[in-house]
């Protein structure tokens, strides 16, 4: 059945006007990219407005960890880097919520321990190495069945999530206290975010690696935040960002003349428009 389906999308995919995409590996990457853009894109505006940046990266990193463990313990990555970012992520928000410490303090200690471990079980074993490139780099080339399954259910799952709790993410973000006065059930909200973040994150990292991950989550929402005027405009342009810096990204990186990374070249299309919007925030008549 999924590969029916596949098949069927990748049909379309390949009546596009452009030479790449008669290539069947080119079609998934499109699939591929039509998934993970607008997901990483809408995820970014609450890690812009809770500064979580440096949230991403943490569990970027857990990428690592999650492979070596993997791959000593001959399990598939598949299963061990989503979990160990589930668990790396909870534990951030379980630690923030019982802890006097400041959000930065808090996932720099997270930050540090995975990337030493990450280290350390790659370190005993010299073969685990050679295989951690493709998560450095990312590849979104590689995307396979399996990756596309996961990433449409993740897909839907986020963005059920965000149709209920989007304007209640908000007012976590305005002031946690004064939402918890209007009965917003904060935690559930936090830590459910947190969890499909850690997810999307650790997805991500196959289309942009582990260096650029948290870029694409956070120049489409940036850019957003300079073109919006409200919270609902900013989610919307975010997506449109994501979409057309995704596909235009894996496009230019198809041409004879460029042959550049993918994830590389999606970032760079996102930060080219990061800057035109900034154009249009200087040039913006500013209120009396």
């Amino acid at each position: 059945m999924l590969e029916t389906v596949i098949d069927f999308l990748c049909g379309i995919v390949g009546m596009l006007p452009f030479e790449c995409m008669k290539l069947r590996f080119m079609q998934e990457a499109f699939l591929g990219v039509l998934l993970t853009a607008p997901l990483a894109a809408a995820a970014g505006i609450q890690v812009v407005n809770f500064r979580m940046s440096f949230f991403s990266d943490a569990i970027g990193h857990s990428a690592f960890a999650g492979v070596a463990l993997g791959l000593i313990f001959g399990l598939s990555p598949d299963l061990t880097m989503p979990l160990l970012a589930l668990a790396i992520g909870v534990g951030i928000m379980a630690m923030k919520q019982r802890s006097s410490l400041s959000s930065d303090t808090v996932i720099g200690v997270f930050f540090s321990a995975v990337v030493a471990f990450g280290l350390a079980l790659v370190s005993r074993n010299p073969n685990v190495a050679r295989d951690m490139q493709v998560f450095l780099y990312g590849d979104i080339l590689t995307v396979t069945h399996n990756d596309l399954l996961y990433l449409f259910l993740l897909f839907c799952a986020f963005f059920l999530f965000q149709i209920f709790a989007y304007n209640r993410l908000n007012a976590i973000g305005l002031h946690e206290q004064l939402a918890r006065t209007h009965r917003v059930h904060t935690a559930f909200y936090q830590y459910t975010y947190v969890a499909l973040l850690s997810l999307v994150v650790i997805f991500s990292v196959k289309s942009a690696g582990v260096l650029l991950v948290t870029a694409l989550l956070i120049v489409p929402a940036a850019a957003a935040r300079n073109l919006s005027k409200s919270s609902g405009m900013m989610f919307w342009i975010s997506i449109i960002i994501g979409v057309c810096s995704g596909i235009s990204g894996l496009l230019i990186s198809a041409q004879p003349w460029a042959e550049t990374a993918s994830g590389a070249t999606i970032v760079l299309c996102a930060c080219v428009i990061f800057c035109i919007s900034l154009l249009f925030g200087i040039l913006k008549p500013k209120k009396s």
